[in-house]
This record gives structure tokens, sequence and C-alpha cells, in this order.
């Protein structure tokens, strides 16, 4: 089972939040997860990032793969160091 570290869509219409989930990569975006590892919210300025910090790097030890947009989180709040872009 690949695991993968996602956003999935919450709230209202016009008024998104997302919570960061671990989850099978099969499952569908909004379907089945194994655990919360925070929550982003970017309808309030500036936007607000909640992540449990010890839950992430431990799915992230046993080998879970983050999205483009999970993996800009985990920058933005440290917990994933910047890779040079180029040769």
């Amino acid at each position: 089972m690949a695991v993968t570290i996602r956003l999935t869509r919450m709230g209202a219409k016009k008024k998104p939040f997302y919570r960061l989930i671990a989850t099978d990569k099969e499952s569908p975006r909004d379907g089945r997860f194994l655990e919360i590892l925070g929550h982003y919210n970017p309808m309030k300025e500036p936007a607000e990032i909640t992540i449990d910090k010890e839950k992430v790097t431990q799915w992230l030890e046993k080998g879970a793969i983050p999205s483009e947009s999970a993996k800009s989180l985990l920058k933005k709040e440290g917990l994933l160091k910047a890779t040079p872009t180029g040769s």
C-alpha cells in the first residue's frame, strides 16, 4: 500500500478549507483516509496553516510521499527542505 500525504477539500461552496491527510494513493480525493495531519485555510488573511509536525515526520519516515500542494505547505512550515532546481 503506497501512502501519500495530500489535501482533501472541505467547507462550503466558494468557501473552501483543506485537511492535510495521510491516505492510500488509490483512494479518491475526498474518500477514506488514514490520519488527519493538519488544516489549511486559504480564505483567511494571511492563510492559516496548522500542521502536527510529529505525525507528519512519522509518516515521512515510513515512506509517505507528499503531493505537490502538500509539499509546498510542508516547505513553508519547515518540515521539508527546499530542493535546488536546475543542474
